[in-house]
């Protein structure tokens, strides 16, 4: 079998494309949980004055502060 012969090209081929569809699968993976932790920043950002608001209350009831 040489390099030109149809067969090898068109296995060379497939074993590329494979590859290739691998890859892409990785890289969507990747890019979908930056995109959750994005997400969940911006949530933390928003919400998470009130989350440590919430929990400063509750101590200070605890310990008789309030």
């Amino acid at each position: 079998m040489n390099e030109n012969d149809p067969i090898q090209q068109n296995i060379q081929r497939s074993v590329a494309h494979h590859a290739l569809k691998q890859i892409r699968g990785i890289v969507d993976e990747e890019n979908a949980d930056d995109a959750f932790k994005v997400r969940v920043l911006g949530w933390l950002l928003r919400y998470g004055w009130l989350l440590l608001l919430a929990v400063a209350l509750i101590f200070a009831r605890i310990l008789g502060v309030i």
